[in-house]
């Protein structure tokens, strides 16, 4: 029996600000280890005998990121499916279990959150090797981390009586509510309680047969969604009417907490972190004779049980102990290590204040590569633009702006007005205010030019497109 990796892969987390953000959230991150924490994910049972291509569960948004990152890996999912709304997990495995009832209804789902990491791989399979034999039976296994610490961050599941013939696993007692300092002290002192990993394996009928006899509703909304989805060979787009009608509401809350085939296999010796803080990373993270972990271009002196991460600038930090200090290019972050649960405050209010530092870094990725502001000013801003090989922005105008592009590396295929012009490195050209154009890179290498906008108004939501080759709105020509 095969099993499929479902990899859940629409948060967007804050508490990881400012590396962390709306619109590249952290498990597209290179966080711990050489690759993301998607790609961590992606890989984490790629080579073990039996385990079939990944089912990706994810947002319009995040649709490219996760296309470029597994690809980038070598990993080709079986599916990469687009949620139009967020829906919490039950509605997103569900999606995941009926495309894969389409070809064996009775195959193995491992669903796995996509920012988790996990440091001894091998463990890990001996452990899903196991889940898998129990999930075969018409078992739903969750994956419970025994727990180090009385951490009040995580849901508790409480383990029963012993499953016969599988010594490690257990019924399902409870699941708990992230409880306070007291209890989980004593959930540690009891012994029998694990933290809530939201790792699953279950067979896809037994999930779907569960689904529909305690939240049919989800499952009603989730096959039409599916049945009304736009497939290609890159997407499965969910029908946004159907899928917005599903209830809100996360796996544990539909099936687990109510189904009579809940059970808990204790999970030891993986390494496992959710990466759930700045604290928490650091605590996974190598450290050196004074406790600090220094990541990028860092000088310190009299520094002491600390984390600083320079991702763009040398950082220099003095006679401190016990903080985060994160570097990026458009904003730092300093905080205390016991206070890092706190940046999702600052997070809320970069909202409430609309600033787009909460959603976006200084650079951008697009489909067809990215863009960085190098800088502004009034009626002015520069950018870096990087253009994958073959590759092609959308034919599009403004309102409000003209460009000048100076090509510093690579060529440049270019649609001006009816006109097209070829440009080598150290070439130029001018689009005026209001002009059709197109920029294409007809290379084998990545087209690099500057951009200089000059305007009234120069923001992203000042273009009109009317060709686009990823899905995305344009108006009729």
């Amino acid at each position: 029996m095969s099993v499929y990796p479902v990899i859940l892969c629409g948060g967007s987390g804050t508490r990881l600000w400012p590396m962390s953000r709306g619109g590249y959230p952290k498990q597209y991150l290179k966080l711990s280890g050489d690759f993301t924490l998607v790609q961590q994910t992606a890989l984490r049972l790629a080579d073990a005998p039996g385990v079939g291509a990944p089912i990706v569960i994810t947002n319009q948004d995040q649709r490219f990121l996760v296309a470029d990152q597994l690809h980038s890996i070598g990993v080709i999912p079986s599916a990469i499916v687009l949620e139009p709304a967020g829906r919490n997990t039950a509605p997103a495995v569900a999606a995941a279990a009926l495309l894969l009832a389409e070809k064996d209804p009775h195959a193995l789902m491992l669903i796995l959150p996509s920012d988790h990491v996990i440091a001894n791989n091998s463990v890990f399979a001996k452990l899903a090797a196991e889940a898998g034999e129990i999930a075969q039976s018409g078992r739903l296994v969750t994956f419970g981390i025994e727990p180090t610490m009385p951490h009040t961050g995580y849901g508790y599941i409480r383990g029963g009586n012993v499953l016969a013939s599988h010594e490690g696993a257990y019924v399902v007692d409870a699941f708990i509510e992230k409880p306070n300092v007291e209890t989980a002290n004593r959930f540690l002192a009891e012994g029998g309680y694990y933290w809530n990993s939201g790792m699953f394996m279950m067979k896809v009928s037994t999930y779907l047969e569960e689904l529909a006899r305690f939240e049919p509703k989800v499952l009603e909304h989730v096959e039409l969604s599916l049945a009304s989805a736009k497939r290609d060979d890159d997407f499965t787009r969910l029908d946004q009417q159907a899928f917005e009608g599903s209830p809100n509401i996360s796996i544990d809350y539909a099936v687990m907490e109510k189904t009579e085939c809940a059970t808990v296999i204790a999970a030891s010796g993986l390494g496992w972190s959710d990466i759930g803080s700045w604290s928490s990373l650091a605590d996974i993270s190598t450290r050196d004779d004074q406790g600090n972990t220094l990541t990028g271009d860092v000088m310190t002196d009299d520094v002491a049980q600390s984390y600083i991460r320079a991702e763009h600038r040398m950082v220099a930090a003095i006679g401190v102990k016990d903080l985060v200090i994160v570097e990026t290019a458009d904003a730092v972050l300093v905080a205390h290590r016991r206070e890092t649960e706190r940046v999702k405050k600052i997070v809320e209010r970069l909202n409430e204040s609309g600033r787009h530092e909460s959603v976006t870094h200084r650079k951008v990725a697009r489909p067809w590569g990215s863009y960085e502001s190098i800088d502004q000013g009034e009626r002015f801003q520069v950018k870096r633009i990087i253009v994958n090989p073959g590759s092609s922005l959308s034919l599009q105008m403004h309102h409000h702006r003209a460009e000048h592009w100076i090509v510093v590396r690579g060529t440049a295929r270019i649609f001006n007005e009816g006109q097209e012009l070829l440009l080598a490195e150290n070439q130029s050209t001018y689009i005026p205010l209001g002009a059709k154009h197109r920029l294409q890179n007809p290379g084998k290498i990545p087209l690099e030019l500057i951009e200089v906008q000059s305007g009234s108004y120069l923001g992203e939501d000042d273009i009109v497109r009317f060709e686009d080759n990823y899905g995305r709105d344009v108006k009729a020509l």
